[in-house]
């Protein structure tokens, strides 16, 4: 493996905020070694913008799915629906996905329905999924720990900021911990903590762009070549060299997503 190339795990390429400047950002990102980049599903009746990117670019991938906060939205979407879109060859991941009760937790019973068949359409497709989690670890844990019971799934858990529980949770259960740009911001000192304990042979990066830019960008609008930004606090955090987090996250990534 070449020294010092990334990929990130976890972006949003579809979002409109990247059409006028869309191929400077991906020429950005590869002439930082930033190999691959995997597009992130948020809503399955927008996938035509993501199939267009995905076979546009050779090294771009997607993922299909359901956000929590746009679950109460996509209900008529059944487990055959996600199965049919993920046959497409460069679909590697089921998902984002998950729980979010920060800003409305008056949705949770259909959150909760969603998520659960976003797990079942993971464990049939034998793709990843991508766990998204936000003000509701009980009840991610909960469902994580009751269908890992009822079948299999591999994924992860993206852009990590909850508890140190739910990440050795997490990490019992087989799931990759994936970090963002959070990791840099002066007042996340926990998340920097449950970086130390997750296994080398289990971490991802990403940036979610275009979302949560890394210091020293904080507040500018997130793309994937600062990704840089984030293994080289993970490298520091970890005390190695920053070659060896590129070697780590590049294998994992490569491994989780079957690529």
């Amino acid at each position: 493996m070449d020294k010092n190339i990334l990929i990130d795990t976890h972006c949003h390429l579809d979002f409109d905020v990247f059409d006028e400047d869309f191929d400077n950002i991906i020429e950005r990102a590869s002439a930082r070694d930033i190999v691959k980049l995997i597009t992130i599903s948020t809503q399955i009746s927008k996938f035509k913008k993501i199939k267009k990117i995905i076979e546009k670019y050779n090294h771009i991938y997607g993922s299909i799915g359901t956000h929590p906060m746009n679950a109460h939205n996509e209900t008529e979407y059944r487990e055959d629906d996600l199965i049919k879109i993920a046959k497409h060859k460069k679909i590697i991941a089921i998902g984002e996905c998950g729980l979010d009760y920060y800003r409305d937790s008056s949705k949770k019973e259909i959150q909760k329905k969603v998520f659960q068949a976003h797990l079942e359409v993971s464990s049939v497709t034998n793709l990843p999924v991508i766990i998204h989690n936000r003000s509701s670890d009980i009840d991610m844990e909960n469902i994580l720990v009751s269908q890992m019971k009822k079948k299999a799934f591999s994924g992860v858990l993206h852009c990590y900021s909850s508890s140190k529980r739910l990440a050795e949770i997490g990490i019992e259960l087989g799931l990759y911990i994936s970090f963002s740009g959070i990791v840099t911001f002066k007042n996340a000192d926990e998340v920097r903590d449950i970086v130390k304990i997750v296994p080398n042979n289990r971490i991802l990066v990403e940036t979610d762009a275009p979302y949560l830019s890394p210091v020293p960008n904080r507040g500018k609008r997130n793309e994937p070549e600062n990704i840089w930004y984030t293994a080289n606090e993970l490298a520091n955090i970890k005390n190695i060299e920053f070659e060896e987090i590129s070697r780590i996250t590049t294998e994992n990534a490569l491994r989780l997503f079957n690529i």
